[in-house]
Formats: structure tokens, sequence, C-alpha cells
């Protein structure tokens, strides 16, 4: 039996979707309105799960209240109204999509957390974007 915990934290951010190597034409064309050149918005949220055994001393497998500060001092306080492509230094030169903030996200977290406890990260951009990424 898998025992799972997930943290679930809010942030907004602006980002603006581009391949600098491409002209307007071909940037508008794969990204659309993403392409605006002032960016746009998104109110998203991060979904952190962790599996382990149950501690027999706690009833837990981690602490959601320090998985919940891991996650807010290592990324929400990075990107929380933010410009993803402007303002947070570990997005710098990466077109922040989605998949991109899923990806970073992981890269931060996995080694912060109890080896091999990391499961799960999901990013939902909207409710009907979400990107996730799975051990």
């Amino acid at each position: 039996m898998k025992i799972m915990l997930t943290a679930k934290s809010r942030f907004s951010a602006a980002h603006r979707l581009l391949n600098p190597a491409w002209d307007d034409a071909r940037n508008y064309e794969v990204f659309g309105s993403c392409y605006n050149p002032n960016g746009h918005g998104h109110d998203y949220t991060l979904e952190v799960t962790v599996e382990g055994d149950v501690d027999p001393d706690t009833g837990m497998i981690l602490n959601v209240k320090d998985l919940k500060k891991l996650v807010e001092e290592r990324v929400i306080a990075f990107v929380d109204h933010k410009n993803l492509n402007l303002d947070v230094p570990f997005l710098a030169g990466m077109n922040p999509t989605a998949e991109v903030l899923a990806r970073e996200f992981w890269k931060i977290l996995e080694p912060l957390i109890p080896a091999g406890r990391l499961y799960e990260i999901r990013v939902l951009e909207t409710e009907n974007n979400i990107v996730t990424v799975r051990r």
C-alpha cells in the first residue's frame, strides 16, 4: 500500500512565452496570445506530493507543516507576484511554460525532501492546463 501526502500552494505570476530565435510570426503561430509583448498572468496552483511509510511515532509520512514551509520558502517566495521571464533567477533564459515550472520546482525540492519521498509535482496553470512531473 502506498501512502501519499499532498501539500497545495498558490501563487500569482506573469509570463510571456517565446523562443527568441524565432521571428514574431513564428512565435505568434506557436504561442498565440501567450506571446503578448507585455505578458499575461495566471493564478497557479502547485501541488507537491510525497510518499512513504507512516512513522509509528507521529502517524505521519512527513509533517505537512514542514512540507508547506519548505515549498513556501524555496519556491513560492521566488515566484509569487513576479514576472517569471524577468524576476526569477532559477528560470533565467528559459521559456516559463508550466512544463518548465514543474521540472524546475522538482529540481529545487527533490534534494530537500527525505530521500525517495518526493513522488509528484503538479502545476495547474489553469483548471484546464495541468502539468505533472512524477518519479
